[in-house]
């Protein structure tokens, strides 16, 4: 079913096609964008309230700017919906996120509107503050505009930005969309101060004199200029009782306006294109604004909720036949609860993720034990490594993907002191839809050359289970590994095991083959080995559990007994699980035909995961695939 466009949305195929219309026209535009994502995204899915609090906001933007000479750059991407509609990719919107479609983030290779690719927070301002620089450079007078979330804000590459924005004297407009939420709810000082400011009613009263000042007496030149900064800090300073962050930066700051009404913001963008330097809008909007049950209900639900009935607002959830097993998250969130209340030095750590990494869980049942650090990774190993020094035993939870973000903090601030931190790294492998830019492709390559940290990955929730027990029973750093989405034990809740390090199962005898796996992908190769048992091919099967230390006593009785081996992994084939089981092989004197399964060295778009699993060849029947390849080339040898 594809979705019809409103009667004014069906004439726009470009900002200039925008630029046409009348500025009486923004309200219904803005009203029909709303309706076309609302539409689309309840029958094909994807991102919701993010890009519906930021449609007036989009459609000013355009109106306003000269896009794509002009330069706009979406923090995260969530809330570009209605930028990729109006940029000439509305009828292919239905195709968002799924296999073969427009991506659901800006992305450079998809659009000349999209000025930098996205995915990870609190990179627009460095970005659009690059672009502004280099435009100075060459003479150029195009505006740079950032676009960025206050949740977004509470990572620290923002204040970094900002820090080099306030001394570059560079023309770039810093728009803080300032709903009060990123994914879960916002957490942290910035987060009150914001509302401070928000909630100001003698600050809101004056700010308008101070801005019509401005639009005033700017005309008169740099002098004029000058001393009216000085007047609206002063009045901001003491209205507010305190320097404004922003300010102090070096930053002018405007604002806070309603990010809902576009004839005003229209207004105030063309107000701040002749202001020179950099400087920073306030805009307060509200998340899921104009989709009642969004705006009302549980927004952290609403900034993905999957299919739903626009009319009524229910959200269709799949009514399984029989019963399912759990999610892994889920897994992980009911399972530390259980050994924090065995072992008092169990603390749970997360940037931002509460409900994505279920860590939630333990946030109700033990408030004081569980940590929301706001998007800074960074901080949460570092906070993490220091509670650890102090004999608690933190389990630090991060997407995979993200966990790239901290990469030196686990180097430096936990590896190198041997620090117990229990690594848990949600949304490894394939993340699914949402693409490249989430894909949790490299930890396991770029976590087993660390020294002193131990690199495993379960095969299925039990093994999830004992491998968190088993972490806290290793006196150092400790990783583990887990994919988005469910598992494959209905009945999970199995008493716990401790796990040696390094000790991997035969999970089926077999001759000739031998397929070693890591992780949940191990899976897919049991329904292989069914496949091809079916066929008369009898491959064995082992389940490593760790990438390091690897189980040796296991990988001599392969390389032992069998001259082909084939590994599989959800992760990249460049320094990953099958890479360390031919060093082994090599540095063991072994002699072995080796097939390696796993994402290749390039860049793998989005899609539902197993169409990305089957694109790479190590689905259940590539697995199967594999063999059968060895196995015609014993019969012609």
């Amino acid at each position: 079913m594809l979705i019809q466009p409103g009667e004014l949305l069906a004439q726009i195929n470009s900002p200039a096609d925008l630029k046409k219309f009348p500025k009486d026209k923004l309200v219904e535009i803005c009203d029909e964008l709303r309706n076309f994502i609302v539409d689309n995204v309840s029958v094909y899915g994807g991102h919701f309230g993010a890009s519906l609090g930021v449609v007036e906001l989009t459609v000013a933007l355009h109106y306003v700017l000269n896009t794509p000479e002009d330069q706009l750059v979406w923090d995260v991407g969530h809330q570009a919906y209605g930028h990729k509609i109006l940029t000439g990719r509305r009828d292919d919107f239905h195709t968002n996120r799924i296999f073969g479609g427009i991506s659901g983030f800006p992305k450079r290779k998809e659009s000349e509107y999209d000025a930098f690719g996205v995915g990870h927070s609190s990179t627009s301002i460095s970005a659009a503050l690059g672009m502004a620089v280099a435009s100075k450079y060459k003479g150029s007078g195009i505006q740079h505009v950032a676009v960025i979330g206050d949740g977004a804000m509470t990572g620290g590459m923002a204040f970094e930005g900002m820090n080099h924005a306030g001394v570059s004297d560079s023309n770039l407009l810093i728009i803080l969309n300032d709903n009060c939420m990123a994914i879960d709810p916002n957490v942290g000082a910035l987060k009150d101060y914001l509302t401070d400011i928000t909630t100001s009613h003698t600050y809101n009263k004056v700010k308008d004199e101070v801005w019509k000042m401005l639009g005033k007496l700017s005309k008169f030149g740099s002098s004029a200029q000058e001393v009216i900064s000085k007047i609206e800090g002063a009045i901001k300073s003491a209205v507010l009782k305190q320097s404004n962050l922003f300010e102090s930066l070096n930053l002018r700051y405007f604002g806070p306006v309603d990010g809902h009404d576009v004839n005003h913001l229209v207004e105030i963008l063309k107000d701040l294109k002749d202001i020179p330097g950099p400087k920073i809008l306030h805009c307060i909007t509200v998340k899921g604004k104009g989709y009642e049950p969004a705006e009302k209900g549980n927004q952290t639900t609403w900034h993905a909720p999957g299919l739903f009935d626009k009319v009524s607002g229910e959200i269709f959830k799949k009514s399984p036949s029989k019963p399912q097993a759990p999610k892994y998250q889920d897994v992980f969130g009911h399972t530390i609860v259980e050994l924090a209340k065995e072992d008092e030095r169990i603390m749970g750590v997360t940037p931002a993720m509460p409900s994505g990494s279920s860590l939630n869980i333990m946030m109700e049942a033990m408030p004081d034990r569980a940590f929301d650090v706001g998007i800074a990774e960074q901080h949460a190993v570092t906070f993490s490594a220091g509670m650890a020094t102090q004999g608690l035993i933190p389990f630090c939870n991060i997407y995979s993907t993200f966990m790239q973000r901290a990469y030196d903090q686990v180097i430096h601030d936990v590896c190198l002191q041997d620090l117990p931190v229990v690594f848990c790294l949600d949304r490894a492998g394939f993340a699914g839809a949402d693409g490249p830019t989430h894909h949790g492709a490299y930890d396991l390559a770029y976590f087993r050359c660390i020294p002193n940290l131990v690199v495993s990955a379960p095969m299925n929730e039990e093994e999830l289970r004992n491998l968190m027990y088993s972490a806290t029973k290793h006196n150092g750093p400790y990783s583990i590994r887990y994919p988005r989405g469910n598992g494959v034990m209905p009945e999970w809740r199995t008493p716990f095991r401790e796990i040696p390090v390094g000790q991997g199962r035969i999970v089926k005898e077999g001759e000739e083959v031998a397929i070693l796996t890591i992780g949940h992908i191990g899976n897919y190769a049991v329904e292989a080995t069914e496949i091809l048992s079916k066929e008369g091919l009898n491959p064995a099967h082992y389940d490593m559990r760790f990438v390091k230390p690897l189980d040796e006593e296991l990988l001599h009785e392969v390389f032992g007994k069998f001259k082909k081996v084939i590994t599989v992994e959800d992760g990249c084939l460049m320094g990953g699980f099958g890479s360390a089981v031919v060093e082994w092989m090599m540095d063991h004197g072994y002699q072995a035909q080796v097939k390696r399964l796993g994402i290749p060295d390039q860049v793998i778009e989005h899609g539902e995961q197993i169409e990305l699993h089957r694109l790479c060849g190590f689905d259940p029947e590539g697995i199967a695939r594999a063999v059968r390849a060895f196995s015609e080339v014993s019969k012609v040898s």
